[in-house]
């Protein structure tokens, strides 16, 4: 986070005011895998080990923690990855996703494929919670992505994510200037905490599109709920991997778009 010198126009009071003002940075992160270059990601420079983890984890590139040695990060952004011998490097980067080596703030690769062209590609998970969790919860954890004290209260310049447990307790919380890197960094931190994914729901103010769905859903992660829309990938992916999503969850309001099973009425609605 960065201050500025603003001037703020309010054409309602016709007023005109300079003031200082918080916006959201963001640094490069380069990861090498055993010195091999694998993918630069444009972040805000926070919990950048969580972001590392939950990436490689969540995109499919590493099948544990247990794989990985060692993790250094040095000042100029450059991390290397020290992983196992067991690991063959440059066949995990190959069969994970090949396309993406540069993965920008704004929504993810540069060189980004759509979804309905990888699905055949792709190792799809299948969810067997049968976990139910009420819908006040739901609605209550997400509102509480308003109140929590960070760089989206102070700037509204980034995105943030949440894993809560199924009784609404807040377990992980990160920001990003991009909605996946957000969603890496609490995947990151929930496996460094060796907390049960099965056990807890996901909340984020970014949209559900296929990817962010599939990163969910590879950790079996088995609710995603968001401020924001869905897309239709997001769905697709939903289905196909057994996932409830929950789009504009807002007030009292929430629409619940696949496996509505798992999403209990409360009595008080």
């Amino acid at each position: 986070m960065k201050k500025v010198q603003v001037k703020k126009i309010n054409l309602s009071f016709k007023r005109i005011e300079t003031k200082i003002d918080f916006v959201a940075e963001e640094t490069p992160l380069h990861i090498f895998l055993n010195k091999i270059p694998y993918v630069s990601i444009l972040c805000s420079p926070s919990q950048l080990k969580e972001l590392v983890v939950g990436h490689l984890l969540s995109e499919g590139v590493l099948k544990s923690l247990k794989e990985i040695q060692r993790i250094q990060i040095d000042k100029d952004g450059n991390c290397l990855v020290k992983l196992t011998p067991s690991v063959d490097v440059e066949k995990r980067i190959t069969s994970s996703q090949p396309f993406a080596r540069l993965i920008v703030s704004a929504c993810g690769s540069t060189d980004y494929w759509p979804l309905s062209k990888l699905m055949d590609r792709l190792s799809l998970p299948y969810s067997t919670s049968r976990s139910k969790v009420d819908a006040k919860i739901i609605s209550e954890s997400v509102k509480r992505l308003n109140t929590l004290n960070g760089v989206y209260r102070k700037t509204g310049g980034v995105h943030i994510a949440a894993i809560y447990s199924f009784k609404g307790e807040l377990l992980v919380w990160a920001e990003d200037v991009g909605r996946h890197n957000a969603v890496d960094k609490i995947i990151g931190a929930v496996a460094l905490n060796k907390i049960d994914f099965d056990k807890c729901f996901l909340a984020s103010s970014g949209r559900l599109t296929g990817d962010i769905v599939l990163k969910a859903a590879r950790m079996k992660i088995p609710i995603v709920a968001s401020i924001s829309a869905a897309i239709y990938s997001g769905i697709e992916v939903a289905r196909l991997t057994r996932t409830t999503i929950i789009s504009f969850v807002r007030g009292r309001r929430m629409n619940v778009l696949t496996h509505q099973d798992r999403i209990l009425k409360t009595e008080s609605m």
